[in-house]
C-alpha cells in the first residue's frame, strides 16, 4: 500500500483532528454505495480506511514514521533481499568460492577472507555502536533471514448506518444486518456525530490470520424543525398572539415526545425557554457538571418563541380600534 499520508493527502505533521477530517472527506466520496459504477472508488476507499486505522493508532503512526512498520502495519525489513552467497560469493579471481569444511572458506568480502572479517566493524559503521558484541554470537555471512511476518488478518467491511435524528439524540439502540445475514443490535456511543465511526471486531472477512472487523461509519439524518448545537437541540415554536397575551400552557415537541411549556401572560416573541436533559448525549468527561458526574448526561433543549399573528386580522383590528402601544421598541437603536 501507498504512503497512508499521501493516501489521506495529508502532511506528515497532520493533527488527529486533520488526519480524522481528510479521512471523512475521501469515505463521503469514495463510499462504494455512491459509486457503484466505479469498482476503483471501492479500492481507493479500503485503502483510504486503511490509511486512517494506521494513522489514527499513536503507536502504530509512530512505528510508522520510525519506519519500523510499512504501509500496511507489517515489519519493515531494512536488509531484505541480501541472501547468504549472492552478490559476495565471489573471490578475488572472479570466480565462485570452493566450498571447505567450514562453509565457503575461500569466498572473499572487499579483498578479505570470510573468515578474517570482523562483521561488527560493518554493523558499527551502519549503526555507530558495537552492541552486537553484547549479544549471542551468530552465524557468520548475510544469510539469516528474518522471520516471516504473521499471517494477515482477514478485510474489513465497511458498512452504512442511517439513524434517524431523534434516535440519535437519545442514544437509541440500532439494528444492523451484517454481510453474513445476522442482524445485531448497535449501541450508539454517547456524544454520536454525523461520520463516527464503530468498530465491531472480527465482524469482517476470514483470513489466515482470523477475522477482520465490521468499521461502520454512522450517518445522522436532518430533522424538519430539530437541529443540534452542541450538546444542546435548538428548535422554534410558533405561538399565536392570545396565547403570547395571556399566557397558558401548550404543548411543545421534544425527542422523548411531546412536553407542556408554561407560557407567561404578554410573553415576547424571540424568548428562549429551556428544557433541561432533553439535548443530545453528552460523550463522558464532556461538561463540568457531567464531568463530575452530578449534572445530567445530556444537553437542554432551547425553544425560541415565534408569535404568529392571524391569517384574518379584520377582527384584530376591529378589537383594537385607535389603541397604539406606547412602548418604543426601537429606541436603542436611535429610531
Amino acid at each position: 500500500m501507498a504512503d497512508p499520508y499521501q493516501t489521506l493527502g495529508v502532511p506528515r505533521t497532520a493533527s488527529e483532528k486533520e488526519i480524522k477530517s481528510a479521512y471523512r472527506k475521501l469515505a463521503k466520496e469514495l463510499h462504494p454505495d455512491r459509486n457503484k459504477d466505479n469498482p476503483k472508488a471501492s479500492e481507493k476507499f479500503s485503502d483510504a480506511t486503511k490509511a486512517y486505522d494506521l494513522l489514527s493508532d499513536r503507536d502504530k503512526r509512530a512505528q510508522f514514521d520510525r519506519g519500523e512498520i510499512d504501509g500496511e502495519g507489517n515489519p519493515a525489513n531494512p536488509f531484505a533481499g541480501m541472501g547468504a552467497g549472492r552478490g559476495f560469493g565471489r573471490n578475488a579471481y572472479g570466480g565462485a568460492g570452493r566450498p571447505g569444511a567450514g562453509g565457503y572458506r575461500d569466498q572473499e568480502f572487499g579483498g578479505f577472507g570470510a573468515d578474517e572479517m570482523d562483521l561488527g566493524d560493518l554493523f558499527e559503521g551502519l549503526f555507530g555502536g558495537r552492541a552486537r558484541q553484547q549479544e549471542p554470537p551468530r552465524p557468520r555471512g548475510f544469510g539469516q533471514r528474518p522471520p516471516p511476518p504473521p499471517p494477515r488478518r482477514g478485510a474489513d467491511i465497511q458498512y452504512r448506518l442511517a439513524v434517524p435524528f431523534v434516535e440519535a439524540a437519545s442514544g437509541r439502540d440500532q439494528r444492523i444486518t451484517l454481510a453474513d445475514g445476522k442482524a445485531i443490535n448497535l449501541k450508539l456511543p454517547a456524544g454520536v456525530e454525523d461520520g463516527t465511526q464503530m468498530r465491531l471486531k472480527d465482524k469482517g472477512h476470514t483470513g489466515p490470520g482470523g477475522h477482520g472487523d465490521g468499521i461502520v461509519m454512522v450517518e445522522i439524518a436532518p430533522h424538519p424543525f430539530f437541529r443540534r448545537d452542541g450538546d444542546n437541540i435548538r428548535m422554534d415554536l410558533p405561538i399565536t398572539l392570545d396565547e403570547a397575551v395571556n399566557g397558558g400552557k401548550i404543548k411543545c415537541p421534544t425527542v422523548d415526545g411531546p412536553v407542556m411549556l408554561t407560557l407567561k401572560p404578554g410573553v415576547s416573541g424571540g424568548t428562549v425557554m429551556r428544557l433541561s436533559g432533553k439535548g443530545w448525549t453528552r460523550k463522558p468527561g464532556a461538561g463540568s457538571a457531567a464531568a463530575k458526574g452530578a449534572g445530567p448526561a445530556r444537553g437542554d433543549q432551547l425553544v425560541t418563541l415565534e408569535i404568529q399573528m392571524p391569517v384574518d386580522i379584520g377582527a384584530l383590528k376591529e378589537k383594537l380600534g385607535d389603541w397604539t402601544d406606547p412602548a418604543r421598541p426601537r429606541e436603542k437603536f436611535g429610531l
